[in-house]
């Protein structure tokens, strides 16, 4: 089995789950299930993931507010494997990010056949599209791998705290408000609750300083909210 093809099965249904996760095994990648909305953004919040197939009709998060996350935050191409027959459903979906849709109910080599078509699409594409790299003091940031290195270290952010950074090192000399970063970040309106993002704040400080406790990166702004720190 090829554990380095790692595919997410976000699907209720765990009959459902567990013939995807077949097709993904039969097929030589390696599958994990998450069966709610919820989870499935701890999954994508953990890791980096090489395509992931995802259900619309889920609990605690509806699929297309997980497929606008995916959209915003990864590169991962997104099968959506749905009920939901109407052209509309296709489209918005289409719109908003997934690369293919298939209805249920599916055929089992269709969807193995179209798993091997975007994971061969998504690999010429990494191979011919040139790496962004974003670079400040000691910190390097490749937009396209997600890879983060600080002093010479690769540092592992979650996504939300991945995207975070990225927003701050991709307008270095911007003061961004709480309300700004949550908004872009969650695509949620912010309400005024500032622990999330002082604690996301706060984990982003801890690696970054554990990589290099000798510089500092990352400024409050007093009454306004954070940018990096010349």
């Amino acid at each position: 089995m090829n554990k380095q093809v790692a595919i997410l099965v976000v699907e209720d249904d765990n009959d459902i789950n567990q013939l995807l996760c077949n097709i993904i095994r039969n097929s030589g990648y390696f599958p994990q299930s998450a069966f709610s909305g919820t989870e499935a953004m701890i999954y994508l919040e953990k890791q980096e993931w090489d395509m992931i197939l995802l259900d619309l009709m889920l609990p605690g998060m509806t699929g297309e507010k997980i497929l606008a996350t995916i959209s915003e935050q990864s590169s991962a191409p997104v099968m959506i494997i749905s009920a939901k027959m109407e052209k509309e459903s296709k489209i918005d979906a289409l719109r908003t990010g997934a690369d293919d849709y298939i209805t249920k109910p599916f055929d089992i080599e269709e969807v193995s056949a179209r798993i091997d078509s975007l994971l061969r699409r998504s690999r010429r594409t990494s191979q011919t599209a040139p790496n962004k790299v974003i670079t400040y003091k000691d910190i390097s940031m490749d937009t396209d791998s997600k890879i983060v290195n600080v002093n010479g270290a690769e540092i592992n952010f979650t996504a939300r705290e991945y995207a975070i950074l990225l927003l701050l090192l991709s307008s270095p000399k911007k003061v961004f408000t709480k309300a700004n970063l949550f908004e872009s970040v969650w695509k949620e309106v912010f309400h005024g609750d500032d622990n999330t993002i002082n604690v996301h704040m706060s984990h982003i400080r801890s690696k970054l300083s554990v990589a290099n406790p000798d510089e500092e990166y990352i400024e409050t702004v007093w009454g306004m909210g954070y940018r990096l720190k010349a």
